[in-house]
């Protein structure tokens, strides 16, 4: 199979550019500037640029007008990628990636993975959405500037620095989320009143200040949540309850610091701290919970040099250590987890000829897992890649790139390829081939408990995967993009109880298939209302499938449609607000790897509205589930109904007075 991949991508190669070098050389060699490729903002160490694979970002635009409680909610509502929950804010929460869950997902913050080594996840609730500068998705395997180990699915980059404005800024927000209150049945017996307190069921509250001068700029977020989870869902048997034992109060605190030297460098230093004291349901329908406190911090220390001691090369430098602590107590049976890390990643970039960059470097990641489940374990994680990239003709971009990743025992070579050729101005394919490849979690290891016991037997998941994209525009009036994929797995890893004791098991072959569409219409309509109207569909479907017994993955939908209708409007030619309608239909779905826990479709509706008030201000109000829809994400968990929350923001710049200028008399 290497063998074909290798000759296909040769003639692939070969094919492409035979007929492209018989034209005009002065105008053939690639121009940034006309590959109509996704570009990054902002600070590069921290982004991504041209890349061969599908990729999607959610600006700060879009995080503004989508006031989404956490980082799962926003790429669901932005994006339309599948969610899997275990309830409302503060509960475990997993987005999937053409059919991998967040284990088996690269997510990234600034650049740096935040995987936990222990269990594969990753508490998106740890990071405030306010302080996202922009969200990247990169669909299917790892994207070659960062050539993430693990990343089966694709990759999620949480951009959280920028460089910023002359002068200060101080800002912030507060909202308040309601739960519909009424009659209920009581856990034993009895019929409650409403609680009108659930009017005030969830609060969140965050402020920053920021600073920004000629060669240096900082920024700091702090934010707090509190949670009551309080709301009505139906039972086994279809009385109403209220939800009980699920509370929670959390917060944290982000800082960053960029400074500029001579020659483009850029040092960023970054640094975050987050405390969640919660209560975990023992399941959706019961009063009982267990009590967890989190506590995480991370340290990140960056270096960007554009020009590293040469014009021909560029390097990139991380230094990044990561913290936390899971302190689970359900009376009978409580847990303590550790986890320590330090991970150092160094990246270069060759520009040996017009058209041609090598790129090459090196990760590594010490992990110190203390676990009452786990046992005290160290782990050695990370390894090398070399990237070339080649635009033999303007408009091409012919990348092929390896790595070997290792565990400290065992070295592994993970290969990609991929090709991105503009054909017109308003036309671009791309195509993918690439090896997918994840070792084992400590929990899927190790694991020990009453009932559960991990496998150190495990084999890593491997596999191979290709996709071939394509994507049409026609200015800003429309966007037309759509995908089409495929990976095969082999000793894929699934918890299950067939000898009657859950384990770990490498359940052999699995294969994923896809096809993604989305379509973004603006309307070129005058103001004031509605201005420039934009419309979306999205199309998704999936079908993974255990081949050693045929049985779909558990919790990933065949059919995933989502369509939202934005109404802005402007006064005086001002923007003033917008309307936003969105709603979300997902299919049938399996809870577990036998097929034999069905869930049922279900189909969800939301309403936002942002109004300005003068420069410094916007009220914004959300209505979620406004169809007051009866579901579950994950079996026996049920979500919440109607929802309101309203809130407001606020920001107030002071700028920076130029030198030498009075400002009496300007």
């Amino acid at each position: 199979m290497r063998r074909s991949f290798g000759v296909f991508f040769f003639i692939l190669f070969l094919f492409f550019l035979f007929p492209l070098q018989a034209q005009d050389a002065g105008d053939d060699f690639y121009d940034d500037e006309e590959l109509p490729l996704v570009e990054s903002e902002g600070i590069t160490v921290v982004g991504t640029q041209e890349t061969t694979q599908q990729m999607a970002v959610v600006s700060r635009e879009e995080i503004e007008k989508a006031h989404a409680p956490d980082i799962p909610a926003l790429l669901e509502q932005t994006l339309g990628l599948g969610i899997t929950r275990y309830g409302p804010y503060g509960n475990m929460a997993d987005v999937n990636i053409r059919g991998f869950d967040t284990e088996r997902t690269a997510v990234l913050v600034d650049g740096i993975p935040v995987n936990s080594t222990r269990s594969g996840e990753f508490d998106f609730n740890s990071i405030d959405v306010n302080s996202i500068e922009r969200i990247e998705v990169i669909y299917g395997g790892s994207d070659t500037k960062y050539n993430v180990s693990g990343a089966l699915g694709g990759v999620i980059n949480i951009v959280t620095v920028k460089k910023q404005g002359a002068g200060w800024v101080f800002g912030g927000g507060v909202s308040n989320t309601s739960a519909l209150p009424g009659p209920y049945n009581e856990q034993y017996g009895g019929v409650g009143n409403p609680k009108w307190q659930d009017l005030a069921d969830a609060q969140n509250i965050n402020v920053f200040a920021a600073y920004g001068a000629e060669n240096y700029s900082f920024r700091m977020n702090l934010f707090g949540n509190r949670a009551g989870n309080h709301y009505l869902y139906q039972d086994y048997y279809g009385y109403a309850r209220r939800k009980e034992g699920n509370e929670l109060w959390d917060g944290g605190a982000s800082a960053s610091f960029l400074r500029n030297f001579p020659n483009l460098s850029t040092l960023i230093v970054t640094g975050d701290a987050y405390y969640g004291d919660k209560h975990i349901p023992a399941s959706g329908y019961t009063a009982e919970y267990a009590e967890q406190k989190d506590f995480s911090t991370r340290q990140n220390i960056m270096l960007d040099m554009p020009r590293a001691f040469h014009d021909d090369f560029s390097m990139e430098f991380s230094l990044g250590h990561n913290w936390g602590i899971l302190n689970y107590d359900p009376g009978l049976d409580p847990s303590l987890h550790r986890e320590n890390g330090f991970t150092l990643i160094n990246r270069w970039a060759w520009y040996p000829a017009t058209g041609f960059t090598l790129r090459f470097g090196g990760d590594y990641r010490f992990i110190h897992l203390n676990s009452t489940n786990d046992g005290v374990h160290n782990g050695h994680r990370g390894g090398l890649y070399l990237t070339s990239e080649y635009a033999p003709v303007k408009k091409i971009l012919l990348i092929a790139s390896v790595k070997g990743v290792t565990d400290g025992g065992s070295v592994i070579p993970v290969p990609k390829a991929g090709i991105a050729w503009s054909i017109h101005d308003t036309f671009t394919i791309k195509n993918n081939y690439f090896r997918s490849f994840k070792f084992p979690d400590f929990d899927d290891l190790y694991w020990v408990q009453q009932g559960f016991m991990g496998n150190p037997d495990l084999k890593p998941e491997d596999g191979w995967g290709a996709d071939l994209s394509a994507e049409w525009t026609r200015g800003d009036l429309l966007t037309l993009a759509s995908s089409l994929y495929g990976e095969w797995t082999t000793d894929s890893i699934h918890w299950n109880n067939a000898s009657g004791l859950w384990r770990p098991e490498n359940i052999s072959r699995a294969v994923f298939l896809g096809w993604e569409n989305r379509l973004n219409i603006t309307l070129p309509f005058a103001p004031p209302f509605p201005n420039k109207p934009v419309i979306s569909l999205s199309w998704q479907f999936q079908l993974s499938r255990l081949l050693d017994g045929n049985a779909r993955i558990p919790y990933m939908p065949m059919h995933i449609l989502g369509f939202s209708m934005e109404l802005p409007w402007k006064i005086a030619g001002v923007p003033q607000g917008s309307l936003i309608v969105s709603g979300r239909f997902e299919s049938s779905r399996f809870a577990d790897t036998g097929n034999l826990i069905k869930l049922d479709p279900y189909f969800l509706l939301n309403v936002t509205v942002n109004q300005e008030i003068g420069k410094n201000i916007t009220l914004f109000g959300s209505v979620r589930n406004v169809l007051n829809t009866r579901y579950v994400s994950v079996a026996e968990y049920p979500m919440p109904g109607i929802t309101l929350t309203l809130g407001l923001r606020m920001t107030v710049e002071v700028p920076q007075k130029e030198k030498g200028v009075n400002p009496r008399n300007e």
